[in-house]
């Protein structure tokens, strides 16, 4: 009697562990930028309710690893810009503030031409990995927005 109720409780926390560690599970959305001629230069629409610090200059580092400069601009874009990136950012907080959501659109004339999403699926859950750096987050995203590049 004693086993089968051991068992079953064994069962039951293996369960509960397999629940949480879905908690933690990372989400990557990724509608690749799809235009000719390959940009050069994109303009970065700066967003001021975005707190992770380091959010835009991962960005424009992703930028330059495919070849293209950048600018960041607040209103209307500048002239020169036939490419424009906006965004949002949103961090959590589990001791310690952390990257937990974020979207890239990508435009061109008005017209979306590419859009990436970072999602962590329950804010991260009981994953370690939540506390991982922007970079470390935002470097596979930015690497599936510009795989056709």
């Amino acid at each position: 009697m004693r086993s089968h109720y051991e068992s079953a409780r064994r069962l039951g926390v293996l369960a509960a562990l397999v629940a949480f560690s879905y908690l933690g599970c990372t989400s990557i959305s990724v509608q690749p930028l799809d235009i000719s001629p390959r940009p050069t230069h994109v303009c970065i629409e700066l967003n001021p309710k975005v707190l992770v610090t380091d959010f835009v200059p991962v960005v424009q580092d992703g930028l330059t690893r495919h070849g293209m400069s950048s600018e960041v601009f607040r209103g209307a874009p500048p002239a020169n810009c036939d490419l424009v990136l906006s965004y949002t950012a949103r961090r959590s907080w589990d001791f310690a503030p952390y990257l937990a959501q974020a979207e890239l659109w990508l435009r061109q004339d008005g017209k979306l031409v590419g859009y990436a999403e970072y999602h962590l699926v329950g804010g991260g859950g009981l994953s370690l990995m939540k506390w991982q750096g922007t970079k470390t987050k935002m470097d596979p995203v930015i690497e599936q927005l510009f795989a056709g590049e």
